[in-house]
């Protein structure tokens, strides 16, 4: 079974290999080289885009062969995993590996939380404030803390009071003092507390609430204002406003953000509209990298006429992006801006309840014309599938690569976890793999990276004394401290050390334990090869010690050398099991001959 997976992520890891040279840092970012076209031909067959030389290979069905996983295979193996999850047996066995590996960072801190402390403090001039941290999931939207877009709103209004921001139902232009009118506002009037953009107890699960804090003052025109990119106004407000939060990661040097901005399939052009908002108002800044969200809303389009098959949905995500590697001239502002990408998000509630699975019996994305919204893993699956053709596409070009980062395991199916387990690179929240110890192990064994938000939890799903942070963290998974919403959840300028601060008060963790979850975090992020190099060392890549320079991590290799030791230890002992079972299933059949 693990061999499956290593297989999975071979075809998954030789189609995101990073890229070599980092976007320039100097003078205008989004300016870059147009490659020529090299003429390939598109057309995307049942929810997969094919790449062909040219019209006759079309013609003869012969599209460029970059291997990935296909449909029969998967559901397959999926139906194998969900078989291991539910093993009596190996559930225990599974139970009792993580128990030991909770024990043992027990002993492990008894034995050298002092060592560790006095090897931080031989390190010259690094501390925890001034290690690199990336906040490894935040949406775009509300990256901003309430007293932020309050201040930005007011500053607004005092400026700008006559600029024509928007229409009325019946198509009249209105200008910003018109609006604020029109809700009978006036500036002086507005306060954190009128905002109601922060979650409070009652939005505790009732995801459909907190969708609602997204608008400010309750008004879903405030919102299409003020954080929107396609607007009257084209995303200039939201703009500003990122750039204002731009500016204080810089400020602080050593706080970076992978921000989500939002496509979501209904049309072709979204993509360009989305690259030209950013090229237009030099939305870029060295700390930070883009991630582009997908919610899963099929349902909705569906239901609005918007689109007439899931595969309509595809294309709209995808067909831009061949075309834009195919001919980079063709789509120039999407080529510049795709410098800037690093994955592809899926987010959605994932505590709605699923009426279909994916199996053998469902139809291809053509064919997939009811008005049901498809299971989250028919998301995932053909979101991977053409992220790996897209990625062999791009690295045969010299072009940076995507890779597969989803929302998965805050509420909901666990089967959520076993797509995301074959197919992503890292994960958001990973609450529910508490509940499921076989795939928590494999997680484990697997280092796939899990971003955790137990403020956003806290008001959503899961009270901060039982989120399985902590947990995790002892036993070795490779887990980040995240955001996702500081318009939400936070009150200070410095959402992520507020999110370190109160986890290090509640759950007692050190300096060290700190140091790692922040180094973990820039692994775990998207920023190039050569930038991780100076943020974590040169050999950063490497496994163990040798990966280790304590000079920037703060990390003591007394902690690096524990968690790569106790990592190997684990991986032998699955091979002495699966050695040992061989073995006795070979004497099994010379017996019975």
């Amino acid at each position: 079974m693990y061999r499956k997976f290593i297989i999975y992520k071979i075809l998954y890891i030789l189609s995101t290999e990073h890229p070599i040279n980092a976007p320039p840092t100097k003078g205008d970012p989004f300016i870059t080289e147009y490659p020529d076209s090299v003429g390939c031909v598109l057309k995307m067959k049942q929810g997969v885009v094919y790449v062909y030389k040219d019209q006759d290979h079309l013609e003869k069905d012969e599209p460029l062969e970059w291997p990935y996983c296909d449909v029969e295979t998967f559901l397959k193996d999926q139906n194998l995993m969900y078989c291991f999850i539910m093993d009596g047996p190996l559930k225990s066995f599974c139970f009792r590996r993580l128990s030991y590996l909770s024990a043992r960072f027990q002993l492990h801190v008894l034995l050298n939380e002092l060592k560790e402390s006095a090897a931080q403090k031989t390190v010259p001039h690094r501390d925890f404030y001034n290690i690199r941290k990336v906040d490894t999931h935040v949406h775009a939207s509300s990256c901003m803390n309430q007293k932020h877009l309050l201040r930005f709103i007011k500053k607004k209004i005092r400026t700008s009071s006559d600029e024509q921001v928007c229409k009325d139902k019946d198509g009249n232009i209105m200008t910003l003092k018109q609006v604020f009118q029109s809700i009978n506002l006036e500036p002086y009037d507005l306060s954190v507390d009128l905002l109601d953009v922060h979650a409070d107890r009652n939005t505790f699960h009732r995801f459909d609430k907190f969708n609602a804090k997204y608008n400010p003052i309750g008004e879903s025109r405030l919102r299409e204002i003020f954080i929107k990119t396609d607007n009257y106004i084209n995303g200039k407000y939201y703009a500003q406003v990122l750039k204002e939060v731009m500016q204080d990661l810089e400020e602080s040097k050593y706080q970076n953000a992978e921000l989500r901005l939002s496509v979501y399939g209904k049309s072709r052009d979204e993509w360009d509209k989305l690259a030209k908002w950013a090229i237009n108002n030099k939305v870029y800044s060295d700390n930070v990298r883009w991630l582009i969200q997908i919610p899963r809303l099929y349902d909705v389009y569906k239901t609005n006429k918007l689109v007439n098959s899931f595969q309509d949905i595809l294309e709209n995500l995808f067909l831009p992006l061949f075309e834009a590697t195919n001919d980079p001239k063709s789509h120039p502002e999407l080529h510049a801006f795709l410098q800037h990408v690093t994955g592809l998000d899926s987010v959605d509630d994932e505590s709605k309840t699923e009426h279909i699975r994916f199996d053998n019996d469902s139809p291809m994305p053509d064919d997939w014309t009811q008005l049901e919204n498809p299971p989250y893993s028919y998301y995932i699956y053909y979101m991977y599938a053409n992220l790996v053709v897209l990625n062999h596409f791009r690295r045969e070009r010299g072009l940076n690569t995507l890779v597969l980062r989803p929302h998965c395991g805050e509420a909901g199916n666990v089967t959520h976890l076993v797509a995301a387990f074959m197919f992503a690179e890292n994960i958001s929240h990973g609450l529910m793999l508490r509940k499921v110890p076989v795939l928590q192990y494999l997680y484990y064994l697997s280092q796939i990276g899990i971003a955790m938000s137990p403020l956003s939890n806290n008001s959503l799903f899961l009270n901060y004394h039982r989120n399985p942070l902590p947990e995790y963290f002892a036993r070795g998974l490779n887990v980040s401290l995240s955001t996702d919403d500081p318009l939400q959840f936070h009150f200070t300028k410095e959402p992520l050390m507020e999110e370190y601060s109160i986890a290090a008060q509640v759950w007692k963790l050190s300096t060290c334990d700190m140091c790692e979850i922040a180094r973990n975090s820039v692994l775990q992020s998207g920023f190039p090869h050569v930038v991780k190099q100076h943020w974590l060392g040169l050999n950063f890549m490497k496994e163990g010690v040798v990966g280790n320079d304590v000079s920037r991590t703060n990390v003591p290799d007394i902690r690096t050398s524990y968690r790569y030791e106790t990592l190997v230890d684990e991986l032998k002992c699955i091979c002495r099991g699966a050695m040992s079972f061989n073995m006795s299933s070979s004497k099994s059949s010379l017996k019975l001959n």
